[in-house]
């Protein structure tokens, strides 16, 4: 049964200072986790003792609490606010498919209020030991993964497509497509209008040209597992881009915390920012249902259009570096904590 959304919970082991929380915990067993979950091409969260159910990109500062170790009534508020968080971030849970790898505490904590709402939770690791756990994850390749050759002369062909500004649709034409072609997996591409451009420049207080800023995929096979991914071209843009919450979209969260920094305001306005989206940006979208190869395309095609708004394992740019920072101090504001000048 393929999962709609996964969890994994903290470690002990975290950094001695403030860091986003994918990157806070550390330690052997929190790393397989990680690499395993940004296989599975669906949205992750990690379940926290001291701060419930948290995305990865959300800034965290050290903290010790054990969930084991906390009286029965705070794990069972705890499992009822992960529930509600994750319904808030996500949409209504009812007829999902929730994965979570983690300890029995965690999982029983909410596993209750999570059935109530009409959700199947898989729990594929329930009894093993630390050390099988870990051994799970390396039987599957976890630290490597499939090594699927694509050359750029093979990847070619789709970096002219996405490049191809004549091939771009506004937000307003994609939609009213209603999907027709696009329920497959494929890559694509997003592009801005000058004065979209000038919108990010003065957010980023570095200059943004207009043209293609960020490309990605969608419905590649998830790795280790093997698993074919139920994410469409539709699916991602449609709901996730143009229409989701900024901690669902990688995307949307980067252009939400330029925009707010350009508007000196505090938080992303989710409304705004998709009247923006539609009103500066176009998309470009291939179709590739080759989903086996996609994850290994992205890679070769990214490299050879290195778009500026793209972070995940692309080289350290000025915008990269600014974008990164930003996003970190929104995610801090989000959760209470002030943004500094």
């Amino acid at each position: 049964m393929p999962a709609d959304l996964l969890l994994v919970t903290c470690v002990k082991d975290k950094l001695d200072a403030p860091a986003a929380a994918a990157d806070l915990y550390v330690g052997a067993l929190f790393q397989r986790q990680r690499v395993y979950a940004e296989r599975q091409a669906v949205p992750w969260f990690i379940l926290s003792a001291e701060h419930g159910l948290v995305a990865p990109d959300e800034w965290l500062a050290p903290y010790d609490r054990y969930l084991p170790e906390t009286p029965a009534s705070y794990r069972t508020a705890w499992g009822a606010w992960v529930v509600e968080r994750l319904a808030l971030l996500t949409g209504k849970l009812a007829g999902r498919v929730v994965e979570v790898h983690g300890s029995a505490s965690y999982v029983d904590a909410f596993a209750r209020p999570l059935r109530a709402k009409g959700a199947t939770l898989l729990d594929p690791l329930r009894g093993l030991s630390l050390r099988k756990r870990l051994d799970w994850y390396d039987s599957g390749g976890i630290s490597t993964g499939p090594r699927i050759e694509v050359s750029y002369v093979d990847a070619a062909d789709f970096v002219h497509l996405l490049r191809s500004h004549e091939a771009a649709v506004g937000p307003a034409e994609f939609l009213a497509t209603q999907g027709a072609g696009l329920r497959v997996p494929g890559l694509y591409s997003w592009w801005v209008d000058s004065a979209g451009a000038a919108d990010l420049s003065r957010g980023l207080g570095l200059p943004v040209t207009p043209g293609l800023i960020y490309a990605g995929l969608a419905g590649a096979t998830r790795w280790p597992s093997g698993k074919r991914s139920t994410n469409t071209l539709w699916a991602r843009i449609a709901t996730m881009h143009l229409g989701g919450n900024h901690e669902f979209s990688t995307f949307r969260r980067t252009l939400g915390a330029t925009l707010a920094n350009a508007a000196r305001s505090d938080r992303i306005d989710e409304a705004r920012l998709s009247t923006w989206m539609r009103d500066r940006l176009r998309i470009v979208t291939v179709p590739y249902e080759a989903a086996d190869t996609l994850g290994r395309l992205e890679e070769v095609v990214l490299k050879a259009l290195d778009p500026p708004f793209n972070l995940k394992g692309m080289s350290r740019t000025a915008i990269r570096v600014r974008l990164t920072r930003l996003r970190s101090r929104y995610a801090s504001v989000h959760h209470g904590q002030a943004l500094d000048s």
